[in-house]
């Protein structure tokens, strides 16, 4: 049978960030917190961006690469997201028209609060795998925009970004291993979405929650994998991570669990396991459907892979479903990723200010969901715009320009179109 997996993937993090500590003393927040969020920064949408422009950022670079003829292998598109801006019509629609993807393809957009892009993914994965015709292509974009709750301790955690891959039988950056999936899911109120302007939940809920969902989906991936375990299987872990201590507090509770490991060893397998996956999430905070790939992203870029390595790789979404899943890496695949530069990505970002942070999601929330006509001001935040945009870059971004009787208009800023 022919290997499935990743061909490529891309991160794209938004253009500006604001610094954790700087905000836990804007906020008067207890700093003695920040610790267990293991939060550095966190990235920041302009108000002229969303789950839209995020996504065809992101899959830009993966799309402009392929020849015309590869290009026209990608028989299917879709979005996860839960930062959604129509009830019917899915942002897949204006994602493949602004990447100039063929007419001759599938697209459609997934919701199941963070686990909509693994859902995405093993979807894309299955059309591929039972595709007649070698060479067949999807292209999986996980994008979400959080609606930031300030004053709270929620808020250091909410980023903004997208995590684009291109699923196909030539996978140089991962290659999924076949059948190897746990799942664990239920209903549970732990987090939720309301209305388009709110995210209400119960913190605590949804971390114990969590943890159960990652003793069970991997318990059940050993049930159809023999001789799995949680350590011996794996040489790395990758897990979605809307804080880094959330994940570090899981990955504790359930070695606990199942493997009966001392606290120092438990301490010494995070770290030889996973923190490199958490290095990324640590720079941008909670981005929902594409966390656990930003994490797998985060894992080649920053193990160190001197031969094949076998990623555990953990999803979780609230409400809620999860999946424990395996994948190959290797030096090649190491090669491909930093090729894409997210890295330096992330270090090139604009600081904000509290204050600019602030202005900024002020103008993003004039911007109501179902509006029906609104123009944006893109000079708004000039010592942004201009810095990112302006003299010549070589790095054109899609943002929206307006709504005009329901219908989002975009425009590319950047000297290369």
């Amino acid at each position: 049978m022919k290997p499935v997996g990743i061909e490529a993937i891309n991160v794209y993090c938004g253009e500006t960030y604001v610094d954790v500590p700087t905000l836990f003393a804007a906020r008067q927040l207890d700093d003695s917190r920040i610790d267990n969020l293991m939060m550095a920064r966190k990235s920041v949408a302009l108000h002229c961006e969303d789950a839209v422009s995020f996504a065809v950022n992101a899959a830009k670079p993966i799309v402009d690469a392929l020849s015309e003829e590869e290009r026209s292998r990608i028989e299917l598109l879709i979005v996860g997201t839960e930062s959604g801006v129509d009830f019917g019509k899915s942002l897949a629609t204006y994602v493949h028209d602004h990447l100039g993807l063929p007419r001759s393809c599938r697209l459609f957009e997934t919701k199941q609060a963070c686990y909509s892009g693994t859902a995405a993914m093993q979807m894309a994965a299955a059309v591929v795998a039972a595709s007649p015709f070698d060479g067949a292509k999807a292209l999986v974009i996980s994008s979400d925009v959080a609606r930031p709750v300030p004053h709270t301790y929620v808020e250091p955690s909410q980023g903004a970004g997208a995590v684009a891959m291109l699923i196909g039988d030539e996978p140089v950056v991962a290659s999924f291993d076949r059948g190897a999936n746990g799942f664990h899911s239920y209903e549970v109120m732990d987090t939720c979405r309301p209305d388009p302007e709110a995210e209400a939940g119960d913190v605590d809920l949804s971390l114990l929650t969590y943890i159960d969902c990652l003793k069970g989906s991997f318990t059940d991936y050993a049930r159809k994998v023999e001789g799995a375990d949680l350590v011996d299987s794996f040489d790395l872990l990758a897990m979605h991570t809307p804080f880094p201590g959330m994940v570090k507090g899981a990955h504790r509770a359930v070695l606990r669990k199942l493997k009966r490991l001392s606290p120092q060893a438990i301490e010494d397998d995070f770290t030889a396991r996973l923190s490199a996956a958490v290095e990324y999430p640590r720079q941008v905070g909670n981005i929902y459907a594409g966390t656990v790939f930003l994490a797998l992203a985060s894992t080649i870029d920053n193990a160190v892979i001197d031969r094949e390595r076998r990623v555990g790789i953990f999803s979780y979404g609230s409400g809620c479903s999860s999946e424990f899943y395996s994948a190959v890496v290797t030096p090649q695949s190491q090669r491909a990723v930093r090729a894409m530069g997210i890295r330096e990505a992330l270090d090139d970002r604009y600081e904000l200010s509290v204050p600019e942070y602030d202005e900024l999601l002020a103008a993003t929330a004039e911007l109501k969901f179902g509006a029906r006509d609104f123009t944006f001001d893109l000079d708004r935040f000039p010592q942004i715009t201009k810095a990112r945009f302006g003299g010549g870059t070589s790095r054109p971004r899609l943002v929206l320009q307006a709504v005009r009787d329901y219908h989002r208009e975009y425009v590319w800023l950047g000297a290369d179109r």
